[in-house]
């Protein structure tokens, strides 16, 4: 059983998927305690792989994005084939902390301070940009083929702007979902 938060569908509002439609699939737990965080860990239901994948199927985009909390503590190699097998392409947003299982289609590792990531190469690393972060470090630390530096909770822009002027192996990634007011 996993405990999932919610499951619905929206546009992707951050890193290289911006704009892309999705089913989003909300892990509750996470092993990182951030004060910036936008997940609700004590509402949850608990759901079988089948049922999360059948839930996800309802949905007409392609794209199914795991997030959380840090779905690394709970995804599955059946979760994955399951919505694989639905059509679906599976992305994942995760800390870093966990391994995760091979056949994940897109990977966007989020690191945090305080942390020790154990994943080194994903296809983005998207960074909450905040006053005093070693942003270079993660970059040292995980291979990607995108970095993306976001303002956190959409507050600190014009210094994560400035630090990218810069600093230009980074890109913007700014929570647009906020600003159009969806999910």
């Amino acid at each position: 059983m996993r405990r999932i938060n919610e499951i619905f569908e929206s546009l992707q509002g951050e890193g290289f998927h911006t704009g892309t439609p999705a089913v989003f699939v909300r892990f509750s737990g996470c092993n990182l305690a951030c004060p910036f965080c936008d997940t609700d860990h004590s509402s949850f239901t608990e759901m079988t792989d089948n049922e999360i994948a059948d839930a996800a199927a309802q949905f007409k985009p392609e794209l199914v994005v795991l997030t959380g909390g840090e779905p690394g503590l709970q995804v599955s190699e059946r979760l994955v084939e399951l919505l694989h097998a639905k059509g679906k392409r599976v992305a994942i947003e995760t800390n870093g902390t966990c391994q995760l299982p091979a056949s994940i289609d897109w990977i966007t590792v989020s690191p945090k301070e305080g942390s020790a990531p154990v994943l080194t190469t994903a296809n983005e690393v998207k960074v909450v940009f905040q006053e005093g972060t070693d942003v270079e470090k993660w970059r040292a630390q995980i291979r990607a083929d995108h970095y993306f530096l976001q303002p956190c909770s959409c507050k600190n822009t014009a210094e994560t702007i400035a630090y990218i002027m810069a600093h230009p192996h980074w890109r913007l990634s700014v929570q647009t979902h906020k600003y159009l007011g969806i999910r």
